[in-house]
Parts: structure tokens; C-alpha cells; sequence
């Protein structure tokens, strides 16, 4: 009977669309730090501590009226609800019963009810014990008005941000890192200001002629010399109260360095994080941004193209020079390995990427990069980088939309061009980023003027462009094309013959001064729209 009870509802849960996603929801409200609805809940949540507790600050010398009683209920009632919601998101009791049921089943065992409940209950007793669990708690108690004793406890509602901004956490987790450390130096520490704190009595009693009355007196002289700050207000008369002061200062200085070293080490470990957290910050403000794996040559020149254009990309890369130069350009970088599920997937390659370029030195990196980007993201546009010719069938089939040789491209452009001063003008104007200079895909329009012609009936010379080639989906005409590229669904045919005719839906690579683009671009929408007026 009791399994029944149990294990049905658990069935229930799991298979209940409705519940995983209401589930999802708080989730990506309370946890998910990728989320912007969290960012949202966050900026909302600072909001309320901050007012809640100005408003208790406020009570301290007014007397408290119904607006403020009603106002710090309302804030108490998000906070319980905010404490229950963490707990229920924290673990899936469900998931831990049917592990249990279904073990059980399959290893023909008796299901062991208590036991299947037991776990689940341990699991979200765990969260109540956790140092944030135990904040939100202690931040809801000030509010118990009869108790005036608890609003000692007003500074947890200011711990409370340490839940909503990501630096205070990152540095609690870096204290937390060198826990080793710091609790041997609380010892240490603890250590001298008891023998100090008992020294100091037993020389600066009052019977002695000293100051001090009580252990709590030389308790807290004792932490106010070990801190170095010297109040004043209490100070040493006999020689051995002297003697205990300076043993203090020094110890004090000692402990004050240990300290200081312990954080500046752990911050030193931690810095890449730090800068990381920054970096994913910054890409969470973006709604569509590029990803380029690799700060070489190739993508310097991306890089500084997309920033001129003011185009949103993250640069990822292993190689700490690459990485130290694109953060002295200022673009945002990530020092990792882009061929890696976490960096992508930190990166955002889900949420907001809509390209990677894979642009390293190396084919076999660009080969692991495009394969985890695509098993990533089915839909994502990639463009790799290939230096050898037997490495591009790989691209493709690893994921890649396009792939480019640089090096076979650069020579490609000597071979045709050489002995055309002309044209190497206009290439090194688009190289050195001449604003008056070009380059431009021109669709070929149905019923346009060039629809059907061949390249020699154009006369591209007269209009003052430079035709760079063609991209065509449609089956080549002949065999004797030279510099065919294959394209997925296309070919891209580079300086073709004058004798290739044009059809429609091609495009048309050309490079050439603004005005000229201009007017071949008005003469094509003209005889497009009036085919009777072809030319």
C-alpha cells in the first residue's frame, strides 16, 4: 500500500510536461546564471533587501506605522517563498524514489519504501544546512516584531546579496578554496589574543593600577592591538603590560601579511575565472554575436573587420600572446580551448551565437572545433579555415558550412591577376580597408540586362569593376572551367572564361569604386523591373 502511495505520484511527476517545465522555470529564475530572467530576479531581489532593510533602519527612531508593517510582511512572504522554491528546485525526491523502485524491480528485491524516503528527505535536509540556505533563514527572523532581540540578525539581509551578485560569490568561493589555510591561521590567530587577552589582565588589572576591569576589557584591548588599529582608550601602565603590547603588534603585523598573502595567492589562481565571469557578462547583453576560435593572422583580420563594422564577437584561444594581444585591442576573449564542449557551451553557443569561425593554424584543431560546434548546435553557421587541400572534405563533413584556403586563395589571386597593375589596385584597396574601394555579391536577376550573357558581352572593363567570379547553383556548362570551388549546393568559379554565361539567381563577385557598384547595381533593378528596356 505504501508503495503505491509513493511510487505513483513519482510516476506522475515524471511524466508531467507541465510540472518539469514550471520546475525549469524556477530553475532558470533562481540558478540558472545564463538565464535573463535570473538577471532580472536579481536586480529585483538587491532591490527588496536594500529597501527592507532602510525601512528597518528607518523603525529604529520612528515609530513603526501600518504602511511599513505591511511593506516588511510583503518583503518576509518573498523571502519564505524564495527559501521553500530553492529547496524544492535543489533536488528531485521523485527522481531518488522511482532509483530506488526501479532498482529494486529490476533486481527482483523488495522495494524498501522508508528507506527510498529517507534519501529523499536527507537530500533536501542538505540544502537547509548549506551557508545560503542558513542566510536566507536567519534574514527572514528580524521581521518577528514582538522579538526585538532578532533585529541583531539585520545583517543577514544584507548577506542575502551574496546570492545575486556573481563577483561576491566568486570571492567567497575563493575564501572558501584556501579554507585549509585560513582556519590555521584562526587558530593562530585565536591562540595569541587568549594568552594576550590573560596576560594583559593578570599585568593591567586594576588592583596593579591598570585600566582594566574585567576579561572582557583586556579581550577587547587584546583584538584591538593584534589588529593594529590602538584605540587609545585603553592603554598599558607596567612593564609587562608593555611587553605583552609590542609581543601583540608584531604578531598582529605577522598575521595581518599571512592573510593579506593567502588573498592575493587564491585571487591570483582565480583571476582567469574572474575575467571569464566578466567576458560571459558581457556576452549576456548580446542578442546575436560571432565567435572566432583562434587570434592568429586570419583571425586578427576578422576580428578588427567585425569590430569596424560593429559587429558583437568573442575571440577563444589557448595561446596566452594571442590572448594578451586581443585584450589589448579590447575585444572580449575567453583564454581556452575552443575545441572543448564546456568553453562552447560557456560561450553561448546556444543562446545568441550565430556563427564560429574556425580560423587556427592548425586543420586538426578547425577539424574538433567544427565537429563540437555542430554536435553543439545543429543549426549554426560555420566557416573553417583550411591550409591544405586534402584537409577541406574533412571540414565539411566534420560540420562546416563554408571552408577557406587562405594561402591557396592568395596564390590563386597572383597566378590570374599577374600583369594587371589594374586589378591589384583594387584588391590592396579592400586589403588596406580603402573606404572608396569595394567588394560586393550582385545577384543575377531574372530578366535582367546580364541574365543569359557571357561574361565578353558584359564588358566589365567599361563600367570600371573588377569581376573577382562567380557563385552558381546551377550545373556547370562545360568541363573547362578553371578555379571551380565547390561550394555546399554551389560552385564558386573564380576569373571565369568569357565565354560563361550568366543565368539567373548567380552571383556575381566584383570589386570596384562606390559610384561604379552604385550605378551597375540602379542598371540591374532597372532592366530587372523593364525588361523591354535591356541593354
Amino acid at each position: 500500500m505504501l508503495t503505491r502511495i509513493i511510487v505513483r505520484p513519482a510516476y506522475l511527476l515524471k511524466n508531467s510536461k507541465r510540472y518539469q517545465r514550471t520546475k525549469r522555470f524556477f530553475y532558470d529564475l533562481l540558478e540558472n546564471t545564463n538565464s535573463r530572467i535570473k538577471r532580472r530576479f536579481d536586480v529585483f531581489m538587491i532591490t527588496l533587501v536594500l529597501l527592507s532593510v532602510a525601512q528597518l533602519i528607518y523603525e529604529v527612531d520612528h515609530t513603526p506605522d501600518a504602511l511599513g508593517f505591511w511593506f516588511d510582511q510583503a518583503v518576509v512572504g518573498i523571502f519564505i517563498l524564495e527559501y521553500l522554491l530553492r529547496g524544492w528546485i535543489y533536488s528531485d525526491s521523485h527522481k531518488i524514489i522511482l532509483e530506488h523502485y526501479e532498482r529494486a524491480e529490476y533486481l527482483n528485491s523488495p522495494f524498501q519504501p522508508g528507506h527510498a524516503l529517507w534519501q529523499a528527505f536527507t537530500k533536501k535536509a542538505h540544502y537547509l544546512i548549506t551557508p545560503m540556505a542558513i542566510i536566507d533563514l536567519l534574514a527572514i527572523l528580524p521581521s518577528y516584531r514582538p522579538l526585538r532581540v532578532l533585529r541583531v540578525l539585520l545583517v543577514f539581509r544584507l548577506f542575502k546579496l551574496f546570492r545575486y551578485f556573481s563577483s561576491i560569490k566568486l570571492f567567497a568561493n575563493i575564501l572558501a578554496s584556501k579554507r585549509f589555510e585560513l582556519s590555521t591561521l584562526s587558530v593562530f590567530l585565536g591562540f595569541i589574543i587568549f594568552i594576550g587577552t590573560i596576560d594583559f589582565y593578570l599585568f593591567e588589572n586594576t588592583h596593579d593600577g591598570g585600566q582594566v576591569s574585567s576579561l572582557f576589557d583586556a579581550l577587547y584591548w587584546a583584538i584591538v592591538t593584534v589588529a593594529t588599529v590602538g584605540y587609545g582608550d585603553i592603554t598599558p601602565v607596567t612593564v609587562g603590560g608593555r611587553i605583552v603590547a609590542m609581543a601583540l603588534i608584531l604578531s598582529g603585523v605577522g598575521v595581518l601579511s599571512f592573510f593579506i598573502s593567502i588573498i592575493v595567492t587564491a585571487f591570483n589562481e582565480e583571476i582567469q575565472e574572474l575575467q571569464e565571469n566578466t567576458v560571459y557578462a558581457e556576452l549576456n547583453r548580446y542578442n546575436r554575436f560571432v565567435i572566432i576560435c583562434g587570434f592568429g593572422r586570419v583571425g586578427q583580420h576578422i576580428a578588427r573587420q567585425l569590430h569596424k563594422d560593429r559587429q558583437h564577437f568573442v575571440v577563444l584561444d589557448i595561446n596566452e600572446d594571442h590572448v594578451l594581444k586581443a585584450k589589448q585591442l579590447g575585444y572580449l576573449v575567453i583564454h581556452a580551448d575552443a575545441s572543448k564542449n564546456d568553453v562552447l557551451k560557456n560561450a553561448r553557443i546556444n543562446n545568441g551565437a550565430s556563427a564560429v569561425l574556425c580560423v587556427t593554424g592548425d586543420d586538426v584543431t578547425n577539424v574538433y572545433i567544427a565537429l563540437t560546434s555542430r554536435h553543439l548546435n545543429k543549426d549554426i553557421q560555420i566557416i573553417s579555415r583550411a591550409n591544405g587541400q586534402e584537409n577541406v572534405k574533412k571540414m565539411y563533413q566534420a560540420g562546416a558550412n563554408n571552408v577557406i584556403q587562405p594561402f591557396e586563395m592568395a596564390g590563386m589571386l597572383v597566378a590570374e591577376y599577374i600583369g594587371q597593375p589594374t586589378a591589384f589596385e583594387a584588391i590592396l584597396g579592400i586589403l588596406h580597408e580603402e573606404s572608396h574601394i569595394l567588394m560586393e555579391a550582385l545577384p543575377v536577376l531574372t530578366g535582367s540586362f546580364i541574365d543569359g550573357k557571357t561574361i565578353n558581352e558584359i564588358d566589365f572593363k567599361v563600367r570600371k569593376l573588377l569581376l573577382l567570379g562567380i557563385i552558381s547553383a546551377h550545373p556547370p556548362i562545360s568541363k573547362e572551367h578553371k578555379a571551380s570551388y565547390p561550394l555546399k549546393n554551389q560552385h564558386f568559379y573564380f576569373n571565369p572564361e568569357q565565354y560563361f554565361q550568366l543565368r539567373d539567381d548567380d552571383l556575381l563577385v566584383v570589386l570596384g569604386r562606390t559610384h561604379s557598384l552604385t550605378h551597375f547595381r540602379n542598371e540591374l533593378a532597372y532592366s530587372h523591373l523593364h525588361p523591354r528596356a535591356k541593354q
